[in-house]
């Protein structure tokens, strides 16, 4: 009798995520692929990123698994959006935030999050297309959304989500309002916004939740998330209560359902992607790239009862 083919795994690897991989963590992991049957290729981001990794080399592989955090899971996912067939993603989450890990029900043990891939099943994953560029989770303009990007990662390291909550707190003092028109499936918006948000996740930076029963990561909608300026203490008392409630269905919180969203700024506004820098811009426009990837999911995860195994 033939011996089963082994599966060809590609490992990217961000060594300097979260508090950083020891060489005995990253053993075990290899060590314990290799035993279920992968033959395992290690790819380490530095000289390259995890973007071009997988857009250079993925496509010869049966499976992607990411070891880092929601930005290294982020450049793979994009680098694999360019690939005519991308191969299924894993993820073993060990970066600070772990946004992606915690909609998708991931556990932030290694060695447990190994099991989402060895038992795992895969589930269709939404895709958000920013210009010429994507996204996994979310992009988003306005209040903390430069707190990923600008905070330290020797800050992350040393404080782990504590730095995100500092960073979001010294960045209340240059919150400023952008006027802006939101083209929409369903109309227009236009207002006074102080954060903007185009997600597909439940968790953003450790910061807001959202309700699971708003959020299918497979139904080709995004959820968008619209916070106005407050002009009093009854507005700002109203948008914390609805962040705390995860109610955004107020006068100065509002979520909309939508396939493709504009913006249109008076003036050129910064934009985050997956917690990276996105850009200045006048004119934003995204669209949701329905079910492009499929990802790996433990069995606790909801959205696991819904999908197959991916071999």
């Amino acid at each position: 009798m033939e011996s089963q083919p082994f599966k060809r795994l590609m490992l990217v690897v961000n060594p300097h995520s979260g508090r950083g991989l020891s060489n005995s963590t990253l053993g075990i992991i290899v060590n314990r692929l290799c035993a279920d049957g992968f033959c395992v290729t290690v790819y380490m981001t530095g000289l390259r990123s995890a973007e071009e990794l997988t857009a250079g080399f993925g496509a010869g592989y049966d499976l992607i698994v990411c070891v880092g955090g929601d930005g290294t899971l982020s450049g793979a996912i994009s680098g694999l959006m360019r690939l005519a067939s991308p191969p299924p993603v894993g993820y073993i989450p060990t970066g600070t935030a772990n946004d992606i890990a915690s909609t998708l029900s991931l556990p932030r043990d290694p060695q447990l999050a190994i099991q989402s891939i060895i038992k795992g099943v895969s589930a269709p994953f939404d895709i958000g297309c920013f210009g010429d560029k994507y996204f996994a989770y979310i992009a988003a303009f306005g209040a903390f959304t430069g707190v990923s990007y600008l905070t330290p990662q020797s800050a992350k390291r040393a404080l782990g989500h504590l730095a995100y909550i500092l960073g979001g707190l010294a960045d209340l003092s240059a919150i400023k309002p952008r006027h802006t028109i939101v083209e929409h499936d369903g109309g227009v918006v236009e207002g006074s916004f102080i954060f903007g948000g185009v997600t597909n996740s439940t968790s953003v930076a450790g910061l807001a939740k959202l309700s699971p029963s708003d959020v299918n990561l497979s139904d080709g909608l995004f959820e968008v998330v619209l916070v106005r300026q407050p002009v009093s203490i009854r507005d700002l008392s109203d948008i914390i209560a609805s962040i705390i409630k995860k109610s955004y269905q107020s006068d100065n919180v509002r979520m909309l359902h939508t396939s493709k969203v504009r913006f249109k700024f008076d003036e050129a506004v910064a934009w985050t992607r997956d917690g990276e820098d996105g850009g200045v811009h006048t004119r934003v426009e995204i669209k949701n790239m329905a079910r492009a990837v499929r990802i790996l999911l433990g069995g606790s995860s909801p959205l696991a009862t819904r999908s197959q195994l991916w071999y």
